[in-house]
């Protein structure tokens, strides 16, 4: 079968038809999904998985979330948080920072692994995203460009990671996987004034956040 730019609209549509029969109802998250083109994040030899919804490795011992599940996060986010700047935990492929770009999102966006930086980097030129993009250490946040009215982290947390709480804005909210290595909560934080209200929803299996304020390095590979 040929891969050409027709037959991945085709794909994409069926994808965000199979998510609004999963469940998802935000018109915004979808309209999201249908516009940007999943596969221009894949390596063009994988491309013709980019619709499946699957996760992906991306190399590195990471991947890019089903697409299921970054629309299940994102909704979560869309619904409390309407509008403002995000930070994103975990950059990977930079698909979960062009979906919050085209909700219209002030996106900013933290990644540990240096080649999935620059990929992901070269990705928002090549598709002139306004994405402003940080190597180092996501667990810890971005305190120079806080506070934030949402943060949403791709990778699981042992526990909360209280620089990303400081770093929320009143009414801002924490969107997160927390639990062990091999299942998680996701997990939602609001801030307001001084108290975090915490909501818990459905389990996932994601890759480990690794940082001063997650799991150590040795940890993720015992």
């Amino acid at each position: 079968m040929e891969w050409s730019e027709s037959v991945f609209d085709g794909r994409r549509r069926e994808m965000v038809e199979g998510l609004r029969r999963s469940g998802i109802m935000n018109a915004r998250v979808l309209e999201a999904f249908l516009e940007v083109r999943r596969h221009l994040f894949f390596p063009e030899s994988e491309r013709e998985h980019a619709y499946d919804d699957a996760a992906w490795p991306i190399g590195h011992g990471q991947t890019i979330s089903q697409p299921y599940t970054v629309a299940y996060m994102t909704s979560l986010l869309a619904d409390r948080v309407p509008s403002g700047k995000v930070l994103e935990v975990g950059t990977g492929s930079g698909y979960q920072s062009a979906i919050l770009d085209a909700m219209g999102y002030r996106v900013f966006t933290i990644e540990r692994v240096l080649p999935l930086y620059s990929d992901a980097l070269g990705r928002f030129r090549r598709f002139a995203l306004p994405v402003a993009a940080k190597l180092g250490d996501g667990s810890e946040g971005w305190p120079e460009e806080a506070p934030f009215n949402a943060v949403l982290v791709t990778a699981a947390a042992p526990k909360e990671p209280e620089a990303l709480l400081r770093q929320l804005s009143d009414n801002g909210c924490l969107v997160i996987p927390l639990g062990g290595m091999d299942v998680q909560q996701m997990t939602v934080i609001t801030r307001r004034g001084e108290v975090f209200l915490r909501e818990r929803y459905h389990e996932f299996a994601f890759v480990p956040l690794i940082g001063r304020e997650g799991w150590e390095e040795e940890q993720e590979q015992s």
